[in-house]
């Protein structure tokens, strides 16, 4: 491993595995994750959001496709046997890509060429990154690993600049979800949120840079996090997006239907205990 890739690998252990961290996780995370949940952790890097989900009770299948740095995630997170990791990026199809790789950043490796060369703009908080080696990866989708696994409760999504793709391969609404928003990139939140409306009726929140608050109240509709994202987000550079399920559409009643019986109420994104007897009333 190249002195960069060190430096980078240090970075990213202190920043996401420093003291108090993980209890600030859990926190943000409890009113989405419940014991007995599936999450899909994409985008797992060194695995603080997947043990933190695991710590929560749920099965996490995490998602990291940078060959070193999935190695480490492996060695952080693989002894805990509610956690899975595979070595994959997600996308809009099952295939192949090639990942552009920040040795001194990992975090922002990317699949997106568009969106390396939207931050090297003079005005980009990170036109300072460079992105020195690629690989090829192996690319799976959204509905691939449900077919594998099931449907999550909750899909945590930070890819860099690829999560309208991963979105893409998505046919079916999930209680919850988050995206990555950077700042500038409104153009690309926008598409994240309008394919997630296109699965089913959701309602948003944001957490800024690596905040554990929400920034409203209430779950607003779409057009309130568009807005305050086109005001400039508070002044961070980058974020995540939440989405809850609010309802689905009547072609999606089935989901609904075999959500409750699981013990998922999808209308308020809370978890209740399986009723017993007919639920023609629900």
């Amino acid at each position: 491993m190249r002195a960069s890739e060190w430096v980078g690998l240090i970075r990213s252990l202190i920043v996401y595995w420093r003291p108090g961290r993980q209890r600030g996780l859990r926190r943000l995370y409890a009113p989405l994750v419940h014991e007995g949940d599936l999450v899909f952790d994409v985008g797992a890097h060194l695995g603080d959001r997947a043990a933190a989900f695991a710590a929560l009770g749920a099965r996490v299948i995490a998602l990291e496709p940078q060959p070193r740095i999935a190695r480490c995630l492996r060695r952080i997170v693989g002894r805990n046997e509610r956690i899975t990791v595979r070595a994959e990026a997600v996308g809009a199809a099952v295939g192949r890509a090639r990942l552009a790789i920040s040795r001194r950043t990992p975090t922002m490796s990317t699949l997106s060429a568009a969106w390396r060369e939207s931050l090297g703009e003079p005005t980009s908080a990170f036109r300072d990154v460079r992105w020195e080696d690629s690989v090829e990866v192996p690319v799976v989708t959204l509905d691939t690993l449900i077919e594998i696994f099931g449907r999550p409760s909750f899909c945590k999504i930070d890819v860099e600049g690829y999560e309208a793709e991963v979105l893409a391969g998505l046919s079916h609404p999930v209680p919850g979800l988050s995206v990555e928003f950077v700042s500038g990139q409104l153009d690309r939140a926008s598409a994240c949120i309008n394919r997630i409306n296109e699965l089913g009726a959701y309602r948003f929140n944001l957490v800024l840079g690596e905040g554990r608050d929400f920034v409203f109240e209430t779950w607003e509709g779409a057009e309130s996090v568009l807005a305050y994202l086109a005001a400039g987000a508070g002044g961070a550079s980058s974020g995540d997006i939440y989405a809850r399920l609010d309802r689905v559409g009547p072609a999606d009643e089935a989901v609904r239907e075999e959500a409750e019986r699981g013990g998922v109420r999808l209308g308020d994104g809370e978890r209740v205990e399986a009723e017993q007897g007919d639920r023609a009333d629900d």
